[in-house]
């Protein structure tokens, strides 16, 4: 039976590990899948979230043919080879009705001896000045005994809306897809689940996100509709304290919609309960599978500058930059859902994997990430696509909104490969707006702007990132320089150079011979095709495809 697969985003943390996996889609190294997303928050003006929105919507833009909104088809060996199928749900924290722990409850609306109980049951769990007034829009600011309570409940009244048909706006729409697709999928379900342990709405999620979707299915269906979470297999990331921010100011406490703020000064100690939690649970024992536990093993580094003076608790300014252990998460995905002759147990599994870390310096190799079965795979998928993004972006000048893509289809005709002129305007600059996020763009000052893999680099900083340090410039007159089949630490993936042509010439002369898409890649369109080329072309250059 063929398994289907499922990723679910909790959070902030959590929708940048989805962006880095996301980004190891566009490189390829998930061929031939068809993954459904699902983005888990309460924050729905989150910048991270939105941003990550924004890079799936682009990638199922350069997916897409004709004009046509559908995220393609899955392809083999090539760029962008797997199809995502997105959805999105939240919980609306925004009405006074439900912006806090108080009113959602509706404390004070009973009579008074069913009220008195209720305030004492809560002041029990939650204190009463703080944790059941503050203001829940920015998400559960490390409260994961509040979290874990309203967000199952979150998803439980979201069920019996889509089971009365009550008035169902996009999230509750989203959410009953989504639950249909994982019970059609029965037991050849796999699901990883990204988010923190150590901070609000993961951390509040992860425990009870199994629980909360068989009960929501039970509510939505009926009692033979049900799906048993033991019976699929369920993995997630342990992912602990790797990053810290300002301590929350009185300004912003003495404020009652912000009288609760996480402090990432507490972090480790939260890590510390959360790992002692996930240990002893018998839910989380009985229902996840595989837990990778992935941590920063030196002193967290701040996200925000000096000159920021408040905490961001959330909404559109969380825009955090990316971090090599986001990538690491996604790594844990790539494993989790390649894993051969996996059967579900009854029993969890933690894995771990240490990696070289000397004289204050990190240096990752690609085994590292993938293991070394899949470590030249790996290397070489991210360095061709890093390569075609410099071709791209610098070369051709899509960095700074000059032809790209486009460009480099000119110069492909001008050496008489013309299959791929048909290829709109439109569709050249949804692969530049991509290879933007992926790569670098400029502005229009021509200042340098990092993407994902730059920012993933900068985190380990001064230590190596699987490249040499030329694949990294970051002036548009270096780049435009660049070396682009010179990237890798060793000359085993380095491209041919002749006395009288570079290595870039070299290779576009290469590509009228050699790198045209095979039938076993599964490309339709044009724009498929070329992907299936170009991809092709670099690989053979880098000696990883042997012609």
């Amino acid at each position: 039976m063929e398994e289907k697969l499922f990723v679910i985003a909790i959070g902030g943390t959590g929708m940048r590990c989805l962006e880095s996996f996301v980004h190891l889609c566009a490189i390829g190294m998930f061929d031939n899948k068809e993954i459904e997303i699902l983005t888990l928050d309460t924050d729905q003006a989150n910048g991270n979230m939105g941003r990550t929105w924004n890079l799936i919507n682009t990638y199922n833009q350069v997916k897409s043919e004709n004009g046509r909104h559908n995220g393609g088809t899955p392809n083999t060996n090539t760029f962008f080879s797997s199809k995502l199928n997105i959805f999105k749900f939240y919980i609306n924290y925004s009405s006074a009705q439900r912006n806090t722990y108080k009113n959602i409850s509706k404390l004070g609306e009973g009579d008074e001896r069913t009220n008195r109980h209720n305030q004492m049951i809560s002041d029990l769990f939650l204190d009463k000045e703080t944790v059941q007034e503050f203001n829940l829009d920015h998400g559960y600011r490390a409260q994961t005994h509040l979290g874990s309570h309203l967000m199952y409940h979150g998803i439980l009244e979201a069920a019996s809306k889509i089971k009365n048909g009550d008035d169902l706006g996009k999230p509750e729409i989203d959410l009953k897809e989504f639950l249909a697709k994982l019970q059609s999928a029965g037991e050849s379900a796999r699901v990883f689940v990204f988010g923190s342990v150590f901070g609000g709405t993961g951390a509040s999620s992860i425990p009870i996100i199994p629980v909360a979707f068989r009960e929501a299915i039970g509510i939505i269906g009926n009692d033979n509709e049900k799906f048993d979470p033991k019976k699929i297999k369920f993995g997630s990331t342990l992912l602990t304290e790797y990053f810290s921010f300002n301590k929350p100011n009185q300004n912003q406490l003495s404020e009652k919609k912000n009288s609760v703020i996480a402090d990432s000064s507490f972090f480790p100690i939260n890590s510390q309960a959360a790992l002692q939690f996930y240990q002893n649970d018998p839910t989380v024992q009985s229902v996840y599978n595989k837990m990778y536990h992935i941590g920063w093993p030196v002193e967290s580094k701040s996200l925000l500058e000096e000159k920021d003076n408040n905490t961001i608790t959330g909404g559109s300014t969380q825009k955090n930059n990316c971090h090599i252990l986001e990538l690491m998460c996604a790594a844990a995905a790539f494993e989790f859902f390649n894993t051969a002759n996996y059967e579900k147990t009854d029993k969890i599994e933690y894995l771990f994997r240490a990696i070289k870390y000397e004289n204050g310096i990190f240096e990752l190799t690609s085994a590292d990430f993938v293991g070394s079965e899949k470590g030249d795979l790996f290397l070489n998928k991210i360095g061709a696509f890093l390569s075609f993004a410099h071709i791209v972006l610098s070369k051709n000048g899509g960095g700074n909104g000059s032809l790209g893509t486009k460009g480099f289809i000119t110069q492909l005709d001008k050496n008489n490969i013309k299959d791929y002129n048909t290829i709109t305007d439109d569709e050249t600059k949804q692969i530049d707006e991509y290879l933007k996020m992926f790569a670098y763009s400029f502005s229009s000052e021509n200042l340098f702007v990092p993407g994902w893999i730059y920012q993933i680099r900068n985190s380990i900083l001064p230590g190596n990132f699987l490249f040499n340090k030329d694949a990294f410039k970051d002036s548009l007159k270096e780049l435009r320089n660049l070396d682009v089949g010179n990237l890798f630490l060793d000359n085993k993936h380095n491209w041919k150079s002749s006395l009288i042509k570079s290595r870039y010439d070299t290779f576009i002369t290469k590509l009228t011979k050699e790198g045209k898409p095979e039938s076993n890649q599964n490309v339709n369109s044009t724009k498929e095709k070329f992907l299936a080329h170009i991809h092709n072309g670099i690989m053979i250059s880098q000696n990883f495809i042997k012609k």
